[in-house]
């Protein structure tokens, strides 16, 4: 099993276990492949719920510049919902499994096609 492979498994079983979400592991595999070199980097493969910082990233990046969305406080409301899904008080709240979220929440599955 790839080092990729292993990663996605884990992916699902946050979203399984953590987020009460049945992944579409296809559309899971596509997100993980999406975020690129980053899900190999520790720092870069989680985003803190906590750092504003890196959740303007994660509105700026994925969801205004990959998802097409436009900038409204929906895409704040959004991100903390995940947040709350995922768990506040989970540290490691993997990049992959929050950009499925965001996706899925916004029904943008179709970007990955």
């Amino acid at each position: 099993m790839s080092k990729r492979d292993e990663l996605i498994t884990k992916y699902a079983a946050d979203l399984k276990d953590k987020c009460g979400v049945t992944p579409d592991m296809d559309l899971l595999r596509k997100v993980t492949i999406g975020c690129g070199p980053a899900i190999y980097n520790k720092d870069a493969s989680t985003v803190s719920g906590t750092d504003e910082s890196e959740l303007a990233t994660v509105k700026n990046n994925f969801l205004i510049k990959k998802l097409g969305l436009a900038d409204s406080a929906d895409l704040d409301k959004a991100i903390d919902g995940v947040m709350d899904q995922y768990g506040r008080s989970n540290k490691s709240k993997y990049r992959a499994v929050v950009y499925y979220l965001l996706a899925v929440h916004f029904g943008k599955e179709a970007i990955y096609n």
